[in-house]
C-alpha cells in the first residue's frame, strides 16, 4: 500500500501515523498487493537472525503472522476452541449402529476485514516487539538496568557537576601515574645502594638527567601527588555540596506544589458551600412567596 491508499480513509489515516511514530515500514510488492496482502517491516532486529528485521504481514484469508522471525512464519491471530469434529470408528452401540469420536481443538480467530487486521497488527506489536523488547536498542544490543541507570542519572546531572566528575577521574588516573613513577624512582635508587655504590643519589642523578637528580624528582613527584590529592578532595566536596543544593531545591518544591494542592482542595469546598448556601436561599424565598385564600381573604404561609 501506498500513501495515497493509507489517506483514503480516517481509520488507514491513524494506522499510518501510528507507523510513523513506531518507524515501521510498509514493503508490500506489487503482487502481494494485487493478492490482499500487506506487509510491514518493524526497526527491530531478530533474536535468532540479528543480520535482518523483524517483519509481520496482513493476509486477505483473515490471518495475520510473523514472517521470519522462526524456522517457518506463524500466526498472531488470537486463539479460539474450534468446532468438535467427529471421526467414525471401529465401535458399535447394541444396535449395530457406529460409534464415533469427537475433537476439539484450539483454531486461530479470523479477522475478515483489512482495517481491523491492521489494527491489531499495530497493538500486538506495540506490546509484545516494543514493549517488552524496550531495552533492546536497533543494531540488536541488550541494554542491562544498571546501564540504563547511570545514562539517566548522568543525564539528569547538570553539566557543571558531570565535568568536576570527569575532573576527578582525570586527577585519579594521574595520581595513580605519579605513585608508579616514584616506585620506579624509589627502586632505582634502592638498586643504587645495594649494588654498593657510595651515593646512591648520584646514581639516581645519572639515570636521569644531568640537571635534576632522582631525589629531586621523587620530591617533586611527591609534592604533585599531594597536590592532586588535595584538588580530588575539593572536587568531591564540591559535588557533595551541589548534591546536597539540588535536594534542597526538590524539597522545597514539593513542599510549595503539596501547598498549592491544599489550597486547591480548600476553594473547592467553599464554592460546594456557596453551591449549597444558594440552593438554601432559593428554597427559602419559594416557601416565603407561597399564599392561600380563605373565605376570600389571601392570606401568606410563613
Amino acid at each position: 500500500m501506498n500513501r495515497k491508499q493509507y489517506n483514503s480513509d480516517t481509520r488507514y489515516e491513524k494506522v499510518f501515523h501510528n507507523m510513523e511514530l513506531l518507524g515501521i515500514v510498509d514493503i508490500t510488492t506489487n503482487r502481494q498487493h494485487r493478492n490482499g496482502t500487506v506487509v510491514w517491516r518493524l526497526p527491530i532486529k531478530n533474536n535468532h537472525k540479528p543480520t535482518s528485521f523483524i517483519e509481520v504481514a496482513s493476509f486477505s484469508t483473515g490471518y495475520v503472522r510473523n514472517q521470519n522471525s522462526g524456522y517457518s512464519n506463524y500466526q498472531l491471530n488470537k486463539r479460539c476452541q474450534g468446532e468438535p469434529e467427529y471421526f467414525e470408528t471401529d465401535k458399535k452401540d447394541w444396535c449395530g449402529r457406529p460409534l464415533y469420536r469427537q475433537f476439539t481443538t484450539r483454531s486461530c480467530k479470523l479477522i475478515p476485514t483489512e482495517i481491523d487486521r491492521l489494527e491489531y497488527l499495530i497493538s500486538y506489536c506495540l506490546k509484545n516487539y516494543y514493549i517488552k523488547r524496550a531495552n533492546q536498542v536497533v543494531e540488536g544490543k541488550y541494554v542491562s538496568q544498571w546501564y540504563h541507570d547511570w545514562s539517566l542519572e548522568r543525564a539528569n546531572k547538570s553539566d557543571r557537576v558531570y565535568e568536576l566528575e570527569s575532573q576527578v577521574n582525570c586527577g585519579d588516573k594521574r595520581i595513580i601515574d605519579l605513585k608508579a613513577k616514584l616506585r620506579k624512582v624509589t627502586s632505582e635508587c634502592n638498586t643504587a645502594y645495594d649494588c654498593g655504590l657510595s651515593d646512591g643519589e648520584t646514581k639516581a642523578n645519572e639515570t636521569y638527567s644531568e640537571n635534576t637528580g632522582a631525589m629531586a624528582r621523587i620530591n617533586d613527584v611527591e609534592e604533585k601527588l599531594d597536590a592532586m590529592t588535595e584538588d580530588r578532595d575539593l572536587h568531591v566536596d564540591t559535588i557533595i555540596k551541589l548534591e546536597e543544593k539540588l535536594n534542597d531545591m526538590t524539597e522545597a518544591r514539593d513542599y510549595y506544589l503539596n501547598k498549592h494542592h491544599s489550597l486547591e482542595n480548600k476553594l473547592e469546598v467553599e464554592e460546594t458551600y456557596s453551591k449549597n448556601l444558594e440552593i438554601k436561599l432559593a428554597e427559602t424565598k419559594v416557601r416565603q412567596d407561597v399564599s392561600v385564600i380563605v373565605n376570600g381573604h389571601r392570606y401568606k404561609v410563613l
